[in-house]
């Protein structure tokens, strides 16, 4: 769609399109990893109409009655356009097939920073619900003043319609007529009964899987424009290296191609297929490789980071007063670093065109990255739009930003032809920023009276969060010529936080000394994976909870209930565990075991706990997790089976990250380029069963559940190990050869 706001004003029915007001309010940071990415205009105003306040940013009605709805929010296979669908859905109270839902695209939506930090529904789930609560209330409003009646006299049915007592009804369509949307948002517009709902809260099917079922055009792989072009890049074996001879002008004379790109360092192949842009990318790497950077750490892996210089950061620090100590545990905790390993490699369209540039992505940060490949490609940017297109795989910063900007620049050297880029599977593994290698270390104490007396926790890491916000973000723009310096790495201030993610216990406990030892030089190149440094600081806090339990001669719940006062928390531990059958669990025996842990994630967002039975075989350390039983709270559920996915995919995720996946390397590159030397959990090896329970919270506030349960799983099954075998194991992965190690005969 390419029609201005006169345009579609001049079509009749009611406006609720893009909003311009307060996007050049932007603030260059990421959104919901680090900050807001606009700057707030209306504090008052719930989630991300703060930044947004027009009405006419979020709906629109059309004079048939179809309502379009608009979200800065994107798909990334988390099911969140089912979710602000119902969300939407409700508040409007219309039928959810009523409504077109668009998504993160930057010429079209409004700016609702990135897709992250779980914050699509306590943002843009609360946005929705509120815009369109105001929408319904003007709607109504506009029938009172033509029926000349009492507004709160009037009802809406689920149809679209304004009904009165007397049984008269007005389609939205037509009310939309003598209505304009272009006001802000009030900030306490009635919100629909929950004892009343029709669609939030309930099971629908999700509007993403029947194209990804059946094979359809699902991934912004799948996308074919007309004249399109093939293109592969051409670089060195992973980030921090270059070919020492690339044989280019072999390749140029290959069948197919179209061009040879050269930008500085950079080099692409151009090809009318597919196959020979491949053909000609091997023949042009044909050659030896040099390192550019520091040698990578291969006797100390992750401990390295202990060795580098640090900025200190003061997490907690509270004195209760001296406490007697009867016990104390001491332990170091570490994680390697991970790829992200989307199952499908990053790819890009790219068309360079009547001088603008248009980008198809699956970068969950479209508006950054409009402002960044512009600054990046030498074009104002309001002439660079961004849609997201979804992929086979994300959460994180893989390589999408960085494909999209390398699409972009070869686009601008083609113009008038659809450039696609994607990379090969070893280049995602070779050049995607890495999950952050972490190092956490621990001393705790607990007195006569079982309770904790002090804690004392450190954690070592890089920043989290090195998406691009300018075009020295983005790989190859320290590659071209005249190029970008990459931007100095920053934390994430608390409470989101990065490697300090969730290092200050929900728990209460006295006498607490917290420090995040933030290091900015990288070893590896990293970014944002899933749930940041909530995973190994949950996964260290479980853990040290569990030996302090034992120690103490107490059950790990009764342990964590004594020190839990959130009500919420204490509900979430007490129904996974009741479900799980905790009194009555099957004890260590040398081989079967249980253990549980819990984290609110970010401690504002959902609640999460974990029980988790597991059996280890003794002879060669393999594990096998028989059940794993969840409890969250999500405040209000907006499609619970869509928050169960989420979870039951976290669950997946983490014991793939506990027991299999590290990135592996020599002194001058990534080593692990596939997937037998980057093993990932296969169907085979999932639980015997996984139940997921949410908690009803019906009218409560959005709480992200994306991210929930990445720390809980691994710190539950550390401690189901601990349970069956009496091995604390610290440093993932927890591979068979580590547990065996551990175990003995």
């Amino acid at each position: 769609m390419n029609l201005d706001r006169r345009q579609l004003l001049a079509g009749g029915g009611l406006l609720v399109a893009f909003s311009m007001a307060g996007h050049g309010l932007a603030q260059l940071a990421g959104g919901g990893e680090g900050g807001a990415a606009p700057r707030p205009v209306r504090p008052d105003l719930p989630g991300s109409l703060k930044s947004n306040p027009v009405l006419d940013s979020w709906v629109h009605i059309a004079p048939d009655g179809r309502i379009t709805v608009f979200s800065g929010k994107a798909e990334l296979g988390q099911g969140i356009r089912t979710a602000l669908l119902q969300v939407a859905a409700e508040e409007l109270d219309v039928p959810p097939g009523a409504i077109d839902l668009v998504t993160a695209d930057t010429a079209r939506t409004p700016d609702e920073g990135l897709t992250a930090g779980s914050h699509s529904m306590q943002d843009g789930g609360t946005a929705i619900a509120n815009a369109c609560a105001n929408v319904r209330m003007l709607l109504t409003r506009t029938a009172a003043k033509r029926w000349r009646a009492a507004a709160d006299m009037l009802t809406t049915n689920g149809k679209a319609q304004v009904t009165a007592p007397d049984g008269r009804s007005l389609g939205y369509g037509a009310l939309a007529a003598d209505l304009s949307l272009h006001v802000e948002a009030i900030p306490n517009a009635p919100r629909r009964d929950p004892r009343h709902y029709r669609t939030l809260g309930h099971d629908l099917p999700r509007v993403d899987i029947p194209a990804k079922l059946t094979g359809g055009a699902a991934y912004v792989q799948d996308l074919r424009l007309p004249g399109m072009l093939h293109a592969r890049v051409v670089r060195g074996p992973s980030y921090g290296t270059r070919l020492a001879k690339p044989q280019l002008d072999r390749a140029r004379k290959m069948p197919g191609v179209v061009a040879v790109i050269e930008n500085g360092r950079f080099t692409a192949v151009v090809a009318e297929k597919e196959w020979q842009a491949i053909q000609a990318m091997r023949v042009a790497q044909d050659s030896d490789y040099v390192r550019d950077l520091p040698l990578l750490p291969v006797a100390e892996g992750p401990h390295r980071l202990q060795k580098l210089p640090t900025r200190e950061i003061q997490v907690l620090d509270t004195h209760d007063g001296a406490k007697p100590v009867w016990k104390t545990v001491r332990g170091s905790y570490s994680r390697p670093w991970y790829s992200h390993g989307s199952i499908g490699p990053s790819c890009a369209v790219a068309l360079a065109k009547d001088g603008g540039l248009t980008l198809w992505s699956h970068s969950q940060g479209v508006f950054d990255m409009h402002r960044a490949v512009a600054e990046l490609v030498g074009l104002p940017p309001e002439k660079v739009r961004c849609i997201h297109t979804p992929s086979a795989g994300c959460y994180g910063q893989n390589g999408a930003d960085d494909v999209t900007a390398e699409a972009g620049l070869i686009a601008m050297a083609l113009p008038g032809r659809p450039i696609r880029l994607q990379w090969m599977r070893e280049q995602e593994f070779g050049w995607e920023p890495c999950g952050c290698g972490m190092v956490t270390r621990v001393e705790a104490a607990i007195g006569p009276d079982k309770r904790i007396a002090h804690w004392t926790y450190e954690v070592w890491s890089n920043s989290h969060n090195n998406r691009p916000v300018g075009a020295g973000g983005y790989a190859v723009a320290q590659e071209i010529s005249p190029g970008f310096p990459a931007p100095p790495p920053k934390p994430i201030p608390m409470p989101e936080g990065d490697g300090d993610r969730n290092a200050n216990p929900l728990y209460v406990f006295p006498n607490m000394d917290v420090r995040y030892h933030f290091v900015p030089e990288m070893p590896l190149r990293v970014s944002a994976l899933r749930s940041l440094g909530a995973h190994l600081n949950v996964f260290t806090i479980e853990s040290v909870l569990d030996e302090l339990a034992l120690a103490g001669g107490v059950d790990p719940l009764a342990f964590r209930l004594a020190h839990m006062q959130d009500a919420r928390a204490r509900a979430v531990m007490i129904e996974a565990t009741n479900r799980f059958g905790w009194a009555k669990r099957p004890r260590g025996d040398g081989r079967r075991g249980c253990g549980m842990a819990f984290a609110r994630y970010k401690n504002i967002g959902a609640y999460c706990a974990i029980a988790m039975e597991i059996e280890v075989e003794r002879e060669t350390g393999a594990i096998t997790v028989h059940r794993v039983q969840a409890a969250v709270d999500a405040g209000q559920p907006a499609s619970p089976d869509g928050i169960r996915n989420q979870v039951e995919g976290g669950i997946l995720q983490s014991l793939s990250w506990a027991t299999r996946e590290a990135v592996t390397y020599d002194a001058t590159r990534r080593t692990s380029f596939d997937w037998g030397s980057y093993p990932i959990l296969r169907f085979e090896e999932v639980p015997g069963s996984v139940a997921v329970h949410v908690m009803d919270r019906p009218g409560d506030p959005f709480l992200g559940a994306g991210e929930t349960a990445q720390g809980p799983t691994s710190a539950a099954l550390a401690n189901a190990i601990a349970d069956a075998t009496g091995a604390r194991l610290r440093d993932m992965p927890l591979t068979p050869e580590v547990v065996k190690a551990a175990i003995g005969v």
